[in-house]
């Protein structure tokens, strides 16, 4: 196999479109040739969140810009790469289909290796854009649609430690904002507005905090969330209060269960010290929920790894090089491969949402 890869990521599993051009250098580091993402948080503010309909179709009109700006970018040409890689899962799937269908007409008419990704485990290996990495880690994904605890022992072999039973940690970022009225998109905001606020000012429920490992759980708070703000009657400052609060009580369930799962990586594996814990998704943005990570890292003797800001959201760059990843395991994809709107990255872990859920 050649020593340098390079490989087109294209990514429309939610209101981004993306693509990027990755390369892996000899020595197993990754040159970042281009990065572009083209938000629609624009088409969507209006309605507080994303429409499916409404985001494919942005998709379908940008995509062809978005990867010819990026090739251009890159200063590469279709003949110079190695492979396609494209989301195919989990997400929208109307969303999804657009890229992944534009990836796969890409692999076939150049006659270039295709690999369909899963869009959890870009994430879980975007660390690797600028770290080098050595497996097993401990894993905290965390982002709009799916909240996890894995242990990642390779390239496409996962294991889930917890997961949440209900909503995910985004979403309820995003749902606190609405019922707050504090703007779209809802994370940041909530975490901008939180610095005004008092965090202890309102006493919010942590959902099996002491039971359930490290499983999560989200709903029993939201619910209490919109329950304090039909009292706040437009009062500015117990919005920026309820906010803190939401905020604190985050960060108080994940400083408790992030610790159960290192308890539980270190029983799984013969890592004692300096162990890797690598927070991604697009929450793992939010500053104050590092700096409570980083603490509980120190003193769990684990090795605290966020990757930059422009990986934490949803981008190609991560897409390319997990398709370079697997690229190099030889697990490439026939074109015929269909686009998944539920594609865990632990195939033998229960399915834990929904009621009558047993923990």
């Amino acid at each position: 196999m050649k020593k340098n890869i390079t490989f087109l990521g294209i990514e429309t599993s939610c209101d981004e479109t993306a693509a990027a051009v990755i390369q892996e250098n000899e020595d197993g580091s990754a040159n970042i040739l281009s990065n572009i993402v083209s938000s629609q948080i624009k088409e969507h503010e209006k309605f507080g969140g994303v429409v499916p309909e409404l985001a494919a179709r942005a998709h379908i009109e940008n995509i062809d810009f978005i990867i010819k700006k990026a090739l251009t970018e890159s200063k590469k040409n279709i003949e110079e790469l190695d492979g396609i890689a494209a989301t195919a899962g989990p997400g929208l799937i109307v969303c999804l289909t657009v890229g992944l269908n534009v990836g796969k007409s890409i692999a076939a008419f150049s006659k270039k290796p295709f690999v369909a990704v899963n869009h959890l485990e870009g994430h879980a290996l975007s660390p690797g854009l600028e770290h080098n990495l050595t497996f097993p880690y401990l894993l905290l994904l965390i982002s709009g649609g799916h909240s996890q605890y894995l242990i990642v022992h390779d390239v496409n072999k996962y294991e889930q430690l917890g997961t949440t039973i209900d909503d995910a940690l985004g979403e309820a970022f995003d749902k606190t904002a609405k019922m707050l009225d504090l703007g779209y998109p809802g994370g940041p905001n909530v975490e901008k507005y939180a610095k005004l606020g008092d965090e202890k000012y309102y006493k919010l429920p942590e959902p099996i905090i002491n039971k359930a490992g490290c499983n999560l759980s989200f709903a029993g708070l939201k619910t209490a969330v919109l329950r304090e703000s039909k009292n706040i009657n437009n009062d500015i400052q117990l919005k920026y209060n309820l906010a803190a609060s939401f905020q604190y009580t985050i960060n108080q369930i994940l400083k408790k269960k992030t610790k159960e799962a290192m308890k539980q990586f270190r029983s799984k594996t013969s890592l004692e010290k300096n162990i890797p814990f690598i927070v991604a998704g697009g929450v793992a943005a939010n500053q104050s929920i590092r700096k409570t990570l980083s603490q509980v890292c120190e003193e769990m003797n684990f090795n605290p790894l966020f990757p930059d800001i422009k990986f934490c959201g949803d981008n190609a760059a991560m897409i390319a090089w997990a398709g370079i990843k697997k690229f190099k395991k030889k697990l490439i994809d026939k074109l015929d491969f269909a686009a998944r709107s539920r594609w865990p990255l632990d195939p033998d872990a229960k399915y834990l949402k929904g009621p009558g859920v047993k923990l």
